[in-house]
């Protein structure tokens, strides 16, 4: 009998991009029946938490708090050197530094809003929203600041808002780590061959997409909400690299530093699982 994998991915280009082959069979599937969902991370986040998936993409601050039940795959992660979420202002050469202040993050549990934890505790008021809100809102002038993700990276400017710090380059200088945004996870409940056949799936699909890149472009215009196709290769390039393929020791490493400091904080509770990496049994 076929396994079915409930499968959450979200709609950014890096994912459309590495799943664009598994989304359209254009890989063997190894004998799994994959029911794939795309939606915002945090509602991936929240799906996870509610047992409601498989096997999804997750933000590594959600990651921590799950890893009693859930694993990290070793392909589909996205980390890396410049890569970190943007601290944007509405106005120009605003700092969070009242909690009369608000700041708009893309979700309680997303690494951005770790990441803003981390480095402005207490400066401002903190308002959950949906990552592509945070913009629009911003130039509004609905908010003082946002923790931007996704497109948004690279078109800030043309919105006309200011940047407050690359939260990414800071982490880069404390820590000397790339810094790890969010993988796939998969359930402990699973068998260890189906959770191996999982990973086996999704490095096919990614090396599928590496080899013919423009072959991705129908499904990642589909989600996005940048359709100019060298935004969305700046995007790949940016989130999809050799961690991507595998997340190997410097990888392992950038997530117990992320869970490290994350403790030191309280962001995270000190007896929690520290995350761990599948490598073939659970």
């Amino acid at each position: 009998m076929t396994q079915r994998i409930h499968l959450g991915i979200s709609t950014c280009p890096n994912d459309t991009f590495a799943f664009h082959a598994l989304m359209t069979r254009a890989i063997d599937w190894r004998g799994l029946d994959f029911d794939i969902e795309l939606i915002d991370i945090q509602q991936l986040n929240d799906r996870l938490f509610a047992d409601e998936f498989d096997v999804a993409k997750t933000s590594f601050h959600a990651a921590l708090l799950l890893a009693d039940k859930t694993v990290v795959l070793p392909s589909g992660s996205a980390l890396g050197f410049g890569v970190g979420p943007l601290l944007l202002s509405a106005e120009p050469n605003a700092t969070p530094n009242s909690t009369e202040q608000v700041t708009l993050c893309p979700g309680r549990h997303t690494t951005a809003s770790l990441l803003f934890s981390l480095f402005y505790p207490q400066t401002t008021r903190v308002e959950q929203v949906v990552f592509s809100k945070i913009m629009p809102k911003l130039q509004r002038q609905e908010a003082d600041f946002g923790v931007c993700i996704h497109e948004g990276r690279f078109t800030w400017k043309q919105q006309g808002l200011g940047l407050v710090e690359d939260l990414g380059t800071r982490w880069e200088a404390e820590t000397n780590c790339p810094l790890p945004l969010g993988g796939i996870v998969a359930q402990r409940r699973l068998a260890p061959a189906t959770i191996a056949s999982v990973q086996a799936v999704i490095r096919d699909s990614l090396d599928y997409a590496l080899a013919d890149p423009s072959s991705t472009f129908v499904t990642m215009r589909k989600y996005a909400q940048e359709f100019d196709e060298d935004v969305l290769m700046q995007h790949v390039d940016l989130y999809v690299n050799e961690w991507t393929l595998d997340l190997g020791q410097r990888g392992r490493d950038a997530l117990e530093t992320l869970s490290r400091r994350a403790v030191a904080v309280g962001l995270v509770d000190r007896g929690m699982r520290n995350l761990e990496v599948f490598s073939g049994s659970s």
